[in-house]
């Protein structure tokens, strides 16, 4: 007996810490940031980024940056590359900032390296400014795109100056789906299923069912309920890029 009560408290404390999971999940977007570059006259511009920091009406929010240094004149005409990819509280974005280390910046001109310089104000990093909203459940992409051509200032005698000029450009990549089930006590597994493509999630103790970052399509459906409850279907739920489609309630017969 003394078992069972330890293994039921167990499963409930599971239960719990789903559940909290599954509501602080539901209050992010995921955020992709890329950078990509216009043509410029060099034979190459590395740049040694730090992070992406991205505030938002939430707060802020700072995404590591790996990978070493990066040539962008490599991304240039609609080739980019991965900075940071990371899901943030959803809100509106006030700022973006692009935050470079002290070294490791350099152009080449006419096969010779010289450093570039970040001015000292920098330090603290780039600051672009971004008004778009995050929404829960999307995924976005933000592309940076940086100007070499306007960025590097010659000063004479072989120095370099890097005073970045950067767009930011954020676009939502995918949709949501949601909704709630009645009874609760149906547990049903669900399923978003578009042509061979299934996705599939369970209800949490309030019978919300959440399926974020999905790609826009029109989805069969399916929950498959404990018994006695009968599996249900629901055809043509269309879900759109940057919303949300809520189903609202389902009732599970």
């Amino acid at each position: 007996m003394k078992k069972l009560i330890f293994l039921s408290a167990a499963l409930l404390f599971l239960g719990l810490a789903s559940c909290k999971k599954n509501d602080s999940s539901s209050n992010m977007a995921h955020v992709t940031v890329n950078l990509t570059d216009a043509p410029a006259q060099y034979d190459a511009v590395i740049l040694s980024i730090k992070s992406v920091v991205i505030t938002t009406s939430t707060g802020e929010q700072t995404l590591s940056v790996g990978g070493g240094p990066i040539d962008i004149l490599r991304f240039r005409l609609g080739k980019d590359t991965l900075l940071a990819s990371q899901d943030i509280p959803a809100g509106s974005i006030q700022q973006v900032r692009l935050v470079l280390n002290s070294t490791g910046n350099r152009v080449v001109v006419n096969g010779i390296s010289y450093d570039l310089n970040t001015p000292s104000g920098q330090t603290s990093g780039v600051k672009l400014n971004v008004h778009d909203d995050l929404t829960a459940g999307i995924s976005y992409t933000m592309r940076l795109d940086f100007d070499a051509a306007q960025s590097i200032v010659y000063t004479g005698s072989g120095k370099y100056i890097l005073k970045p000029v950067i767009r930011a450009i954020a676009s939502a990549v995918s949709g949501a789906l949601t909704g709630v089930v009645s009874p609760v006590a149906s547990y049903p597994k669900v399923l978003a299923i578009n042509g061979t493509d299934t996705i599939g999630t369970v209800t949490d103790a309030n019978g919300k069912f959440y399926f974020p970052g999905i790609p826009a399509a029109t989805y069969t459906v399916k929950f498959y309920p404990v018994s006695p409850y009968l599996t249900t279907t629901v055809s043509n739920v269309v879900v759109t890029t940057g919303s949300v489609k809520d189903m609202g309630t389902v009732v599970i017969p």
